[in-house]
């Protein structure tokens, strides 16, 4: 069975990702987490095999017996990878998740979504939506936690995961109050209620907006770090319909997840001119020009992601008449799994 190390990520979503390969894959594992010299920038600028970004004291935890498999995220740890399958002789598969910076010719695989625009190649595993940790048994698991809370809350309950800034796309009091409105109505013509939860990006002005919005029944969650009462995980097992805000790739993949119906909702401007009016935000327009005019691989488009799963009738945005969502035969984590195994095979 080949032997994983795992160069944890630096940001939480790209942890959550690479933490739900390894454990996907379920195979033997050591998590690597190491510092970094912030100021050191060119071996990953310039796609260099080097140790010369992280610390003595993370360099240290990087001597054989060299794993089989390296798996990581985030440009700071190309480097590192790169240095480890080197030094193994080439004989160490190195596969990267997310957005690659380097030649994709030094990745043995990268698991990547449309928002980054990475060429097709024979080592490359173009997903429609990112890894995640949702399982049937964690969604059941919850259901069963979190279904004394939510009782008394007519069905069908409809979740509202509210995300934040992303880009050119601004999530602020005019969205988060335009939510409120067409959440409310879209429970109220069906007779039942909302599960409302915001997140680590949403502002307390769209926090504000969306709460005091809402006049249907509902349970409102506000954002807090490290919560061990935390309810999103029972909002996504309980709820019968999903609305995610657009801008959030990770949110979107979670609520796919589920098997449920799942409604996209536009922060305006995610579908070109809809005639919305539009939160302002100095970001956002920098944003936008710098997705116009300068160097792709520099910005995102999670417009791609929304049309695929538009296409694909695995969501739909918030106001259109839709059908059930469609669920694929193999998941996103599926086809990963399996591009990994290949290496070995």
């Amino acid at each position: 069975m080949p032997v994983i190390w795992l160069i944890d990520a630096y940001r939480a979503g790209e942890q959550s990702q690479v933490r739900a390969l390894v454990d996907a894959l379920g195979w033997p594992c050591e998590t690597k987490q190491l510092r970094y010299r912030k100021h050191v920038v060119l071996p990953h600028v310039l796609g260099l095999a080097s140790l010369r970004g992280i610390t003595t004291e993370s360099a240290a935890m990087l001597e054989p017996p060299w794993p089989d498999l390296v798996i990581s995220c985030g440009v700071r740890n190309e480097p590192v990878c790169r240095w480890i399958r080197k030094h193994s002789g080439g004989r160490t598969r190195y596969v990267h998740v997310g957005r690659p910076w380097g030649r994709l010719s030094s990745f043995d695989l990268v698991i990547t979504t449309p928002q980054y625009r990475v060429p097709h190649r024979t080592n490359v595993l173009n997903n429609t939506l990112t890894l995640h940790s949702v399982t049937e048994e964690r969604l059941a698991a919850a259901r069963e936690e979190w279904a004394a809370t939510f009782s008394q809350l007519p069905r069908p309950r409809i979740a509202v995961i509210a995300g934040g800034n992303s880009g050119p796309f601004t999530f602020g009091p005019l969205a988060a109050a335009r939510l409120a409105r067409q959440a409310s109505t879209l429970a109220r013509q069906n007779g039942g209620s909302l599960l409302v939860s915001t997140s680590s990006r949403t502002s307390d002005a769209a926090v504000k907006a969306l709460q005091g919005g809402i006049d249907v029944p509902h349970y409102f969650y506000r954002w807090k770090p490290s919560d061990p009462g935390n309810p999103y995980f029972g909002m996504l097992a309980a709820a019968d319909r999903l609305v995610v805000t657009g801008d959030s790739i990770a949110m979107l993949s979670e609520a796919c997840a589920t098997g449920r119906q799942v409604y996209m909702f536009d922060l305006g401007g995610m579908r070109g001119e809809t005639g919305v009016a539009i939160d302002f935000r100095l970001g956002a327009t920098l944003y936008a020009f710098l997705m116009r005019w300068l160097w792709r691989p520099l910005s995102r488009d999670i417009t791609l992601v929304h049309r695929q799963l538009r296409t694909t009738g695995r969501a739909f945005w918030l106001e259109e008449e839709s059908g059930a969502s469609m669920v694929p035969a193999q998941s996103d984590m599926q086809r990963a799994v399996a591009a990994v195994e290949r290496l070995f095979s």
